[in-house]
């Protein structure tokens, strides 16, 4: 019978560590909970940072997941500006590079991931910003007030969601992306071309199929980007967005199985059972998808899966296989994305709507199984997508097409029969 852990460290301090230790106590786990954060001061949420904070400047304390009184009254003690040295799984400790040394019995890796860098950019160049803490939120805050005209590299989420809101503070906004469509990696064709078509009626400009040579710069100041084809775009100001690497080193130091992030099995527990991966640096077997590992970058699942840990380290002796429909989404000047589950490129596509009305669905299917739907502001869509995900129940393509039929019906079905 396994036992239940009396100490717990988690490392990261993002959406994932926090939430996880969140609902330990929430669960009744009473053990030591040591919370380790490699940023200064309080947890923040991310997901702001690139939307409403950009947009609107929201205070830094608007986007903190919970108040340092709330960490003493659950007695969690949150190590902020702290840095791992290293992970002894034999020993069961994990080795500050301030000396200090933290014993567990259990492990929760929520390390998350870093910034992809350019190889173009060179040296630091003024001007030249990506984003991900709300350090680099903030900086790019204040340019965007001083800037008129803005390159984006990189057409995906966080690179659309940038370029919307420098659009509406009436930046001049160019977007740069080396494959053929916006957000190619996570949509399928028929939506990325529909939001392609609202973000250039909005005034948005991209070079798609393009490649970036050089960042140029005058007097330390970014100037220009400079492309593959020779043309050059003027920047006052350059985000790049290629994405995102999941930081897995530490495991790779101690010897856990390590590819695309932390490999993690059904019960999101490493090679050492005695640790646990959890959010953007995990690789878990989805089982959507006959359990094909998958890595997901999404708030939801980051959540999803620490509420799973905590309850399975608190006291699920027999605790199911990790099994949750995955929800993404992205708001982009006057668009809501919204994305239930994973499809794969060539999966098939269903249209739901009319494209050319701003409000439609896509359903993708895999050999008549509905593996993903992305909604483009029909929540009701939505929401319904992500019940018949995880009840794998799948609409026929005729139903699907039909706006008028009443997806939520198929659900009152089968809980009658």
């Amino acid at each position: 019978m396994t036992m239940t852990p009396r100490s717990i460290v988690i490392v990261g301090a993002g959406q994932a560590g926090v939430q996880a230790a969140s609902m330990l106590r929430t669960e009744g786990y009473a053990g030591a909970i040591q919370l380790i954060g490699n940023e200064q001061g309080l947890p923040y949420q991310r997901p702001p940072l690139s939307k409403s904070y950009l947009g609107c400047g929201l205070a830094d304390d608007e986007l903190h997941l919970e108040t340092a009184p709330w960490f003493d009254e659950q007695r969690i003690e949150y190590l902020s500006d702290a840095h791992v040295d290293a992970i002894e799984p034999h020993g069961k400790r994990v080795r500050l590079s301030s000396g200090r040394v933290l014993e567990y019995d259990h492990l929760i890796l929520a390390t998350g991931a870093r910034n992809r860098t350019l190889p173009a950019l060179g040296k630091p160049v003024q001007g030249v910003f990506s984003l991900r803490t709300v350090a680099d939120a903030a900086a790019l805050t204040s340019s965007l007030c001083d800037s008129r005209r803005v390159v984006v590299i990189g057409a995906g989420f966080l690179g659309l969601e940038v370029a919307s809101v420098a659009k509406a503070q009436g930046c001049d906004v160019h977007v740069v992306e080396s494959v053929e469509r916006v957000m190619q990696r996570a949509i399928s064709a028929e939506m990325s071309e529909a939001c392609l078509r609202q973000l250039r009626e909005s005034g948005v400009n991209f070079s798609l199929s393009a490649r970036v040579d050089a960042i140029c710069s005058q007097d330390g100041r970014v100037s220009a980007v400079k492309l593959a084809d020779g043309s050059q775009l003027q920047a006052d100001l350059v985000l790049i967005a290629i994405g995102v690497v999941p930081n897995s080193e530490l495991g790779l130091a101690c010897g856990l199985k390590v590819f695309n992030g932390f490999i993690v099995d059904e019960q999101l527990r490493t090679s050492d059972l005695a640790i646990s991966a959890i959010g953007d640096c995990a690789a878990f077997p989805y089982a959507f998808d006959d359990g094909d590992l998958l890595r997901l970058e999404s708030v939801q699942n980051a959540v999803d899966q620490a509420c799973y840990v905590a309850r399975r380290i608190a006291g699920m002796v027999d605790a199911p296989p990790y099994d949750q429909v995955p929800i993404f989404w992205s708001d982009q000047g006057g668009m809501r994305l919204q994305i239930a589950g994973v499809a794969r490129r060539l999966d098939a596509s269903v249209l739901r709507g009319d494209p050319a009305a701003g409000a439609f669905s896509v359903f993708r299917y895999r050999q008549g199984r509905l593996t993903g739907v992305e909604s483009l502001n029909c929540p009701a869509d939505h929401m319904a997508a992500r019940r018949l995900l995880q009840r794998r129940i799948s609409p026929s393509r005729a139903q699907a097409a039909d706006p008028a039929f009443d997806l939520k019906s198929l659900l009152t079905a089968r809980v009658t029969a």
